[in-house]
């Protein structure tokens, strides 16, 4: 399983990052649909992190559906990454919706909007491919 991880100096709040971590990792196949999430207590002192912190965090995904916590047992990966995708555009969509309402406020045209996402799609990607080297 790749690293779940933070990024201290991020101002994004630590829990969120792990929720948006975990999500990543489930849809891009590296934490798999059955798969068992370290344990509160080890992923806090990996990440040197309040364990309360990671609570927090598995407390949100299993109320998105995502994982369920067994008693005892930990946490294990519930959703199908198909579902998970769905959200995920979605959430995608509704940002785009208030990005192009903005736009269009602001007299950007259809194709300028449309060429500054393939820009950011573009970039996106150049990025994830450095991180990834």
């Amino acid at each position: 399983m790749q690293c779940i991880t933070v990024d201290l100096r991020d101002r994004k709040q630590l829990y969120e990052q792990l929720i948006d971590n975990i999500r990543q990792l489930i849809l891009s196949g590296e934490i798999k649909p059955g798969e068992k999430l370290p344990s509160v207590r080890n992923l806090a002192k990996d990440l040197g992190i309040n364990p309360n912190t990671i609570q927090k965090a598995y407390n949100e995904l299993e109320r998105q559906g995502v994982i369920l916590t067994l008693p005892g047992r930990g946490s294990v990966v519930l959703t199908e990454t198909d579902e998970l995708r769905k959200n995920q555009l979605k959430k995608i969509e509704e940002m785009l919706n208030g990005i192009a309402r903005e736009a269009e406020m602001t007299g950007i045209t259809k194709e300028e909007f449309l060429q500054a996402a393939d820009n950011a799609w573009k970039m996106g990607h150049a990025a994830e491919k450095e991180a990834k080297e």
